[in-house]
């Protein structure tokens, strides 16, 4: 059974006052993604790509926040780009055509994650230590 637009939309109105709850707490925060990239790395063909998302945006606001600076503005520069070419409307393959409309995204992603490796490697070595930390 599919499910409509509206029922998305009411999912989301639902989780509203669970998701405040938890932007209040960064370790909940960072516990939710750690379960989104777990999650994602089951989605077939692209599930490793997709589960690496979550580490990119956590580097990100880490960098913008200050908590994590041990980081070049070229890695940063470089996971923003993708998500921009991601949610820009000039793709490579129009995203109306089914599946391969996001195969581009997906692309851009992983050659973002690829050449960002290390030091997406080093930042999750890092949330690691810190996670340890405050347990």
């Amino acid at each position: 059974m599919a499910v409509d637009f509206e029922q998305a939309k009411q999912a989301l109105e639902n989780g509203i006052a669970e998701a405040q709850e938890l932007l209040k707490d960064p370790g909940k925060i960072d516990a939710l993604l750690k379960q989104l990239e777990e999650k994602l790395k089951d989605v077939p063909v692209a599930g490793s790509v997709l589960a690496d998302i979550p580490q990119m945006v956590a580097m990100i606001k880490g960098y913008i926040t200050g908590a994590y600076t041990n980081v070049s503005i070229k890695v940063i520069a470089t996971l923003v780009a993708a998500f921009i070419y991601v949610v820009k409307k000039q793709d490579l393959i129009s995203d109306e055509v089914p599946v391969l409309g996001q195969l581009d995204d997906i692309a851009v992603i992983a050659a973002a994650f690829m050449l960002c490796e290390p030091e997406l490697k080093a930042f999750a070595a890092w949330r690691e230590e810190n996670a340890a930390a405050q347990a």
